[in-house]
């Protein structure tokens, strides 16, 4: 277990790893769907939301010291509604990274390889996986360390680089539709900061537990930036994309950078920080699924699980007919799995475990 420690920094890259991958599918469009000229101004206060969001969670799960989610489900239902949550997060964890999977291969395969039959694309990242799986936990979170702020920084080098061609106008009316839909029916772009999910399952791997707060705050805080600045320089670039189903709207935007002559059609550089950034992600979360597989089963090592684990988002991720059918779940059925299960029923978990435990401390006194 000590080889498998993270270190602050690792922890903190993690968590974006996941808000990452989703922003380069169709995040940015679906949040300016939401809310339209109001985006920015409703990720700010989501984004306030959110990291009071990722406070209480840590001050929460902090009463279980070494303990994750899965060790509280068992301290507050029994062994019984342990597997029940441990099976709602695996589904979770596997159908959502499966369906982006889907839909990342989608993207590559209009954009590079439409003559290539998308089984070999999502093949090719189904053996990457597993070949990393097979590799130390912290292999995968040193490349995720490494690669994470290429990705940050092929964004706001994005945001820069397009100002030339941006459009002001374009965040007016300052409120889009309204308070209501800006402040209460926009909360649901809460969906976006999906990596708090992972906050539930940190504690037993950190090697300096005492920073689980700054490790939350600054991962929600990085995020929040990050979302920030693509759905800015998509709101400032293409009011078309309120109303359109543009595939990877990121990769549209890095079309329009022109740098002098000898710096022209940058796409590919973008797109090949993406891919790595998608595989790391891919591997993080193949190897919590098994970590919580593993804790359920209570089975000695991981590796039979590798192959299983790789077979079973492969086969998921080719369940849908087609790329509209994917979409539909990426966009009209995902945020509601990380508001139900991330947003409510982690919490409400931890809220009752600490009320329980609470209640236990005051019998004995």
């Amino acid at each position: 277990m000590t080889k498998s420690k993270l270190g602050t920094l690792e922890a903190i890259m993690l968590i974006l790893s996941i808000v990452v991958t989703h922003t380069i599918l169709s995040l940015p469009r679906e949040i300016l769907v939401a809310t339209k000229s109001a985006t920015i101004i409703n990720l700010i206060f989501v984004s306030i939301i959110a990291i009071l969001f990722s406070y209480l969670v840590v001050k929460l799960i902090k009463n279980f010291a070494g303990s994750d989610i899965i060790d509280v489900s068992e301290y507050l239902g029994g062994k019984l509604f342990k597997h029940i949550v441990g099976i709602l997060f695996i589904l979770y964890f596997l159908i959502s990274s499966s369906i982006m999977l889907r839909n990342f291969c989608e993207s590559l395969k209009i954009i590079y390889y439409p003559m290539t039959n998308i089984i070999f694309i999502i093949a090719l990242f189904i053996l990457s996986l597993c070949s990393a799986n097979r590799l130390d936990f912290n292999a995968s979170l040193k490349t995720n360390l490494l690669i994470i702020p290429f990705v940050l920084a092929s964004i706001v080098f994005l945001f820069f680089a397009n100002m030339n061609k941006f459009v002001p106008e374009r965040i007016f009316p300052i409120f889009g539709d309204g308070l209501l839909n800006t402040f209460v029916l926009g909360l649901g772009n809460l969906s976006a900061f999906g990596g708090i999910a992972y906050l539930y399952f940190l504690p037993p791997y950190l090697k300096e537990p005492e920073k689980m707060k700054k490790i939350a705050i600054l991962s929600t805080g990085l995020s929040a930036v990050y979302l920030i600045l693509c759905v800015s320089t998509l709101l400032f670039m293409f009011s078309f994309f309120i109303n359109t189903n543009e595939i990877t709207p990121l990769y549209n935007a890095t079309r329009y950078i022109e740098l002098g002559s000898f710096f022209q059609r940058l796409e590919s550089v973008f797109l090949l920080i993406w891919i790595l950034a998608f595989a790391c992600y891919l591997s993080i979360v193949s190897k919590f699924t098994m970590g919580i597989f593993k804790k359920l089963t209570n089975i000695e090592t991981k590796k039979p699980l590798i192959d299983l684990f790789g077979l079973l988002i492969f086969a998921i991720a080719l369940t849908p007919k087609n790329y509209a059918v994917s979409e539909i779940f990426e966009t009209k059925i995902y945020p509601y799995l990380v508001l139900g299960i991330v947003f409510f029923l982690g919490f409400s978990i931890l809220i009752l475990a600490n009320w329980l435990k609470k209640k236990q401390k005051h019998n004995l006194n």
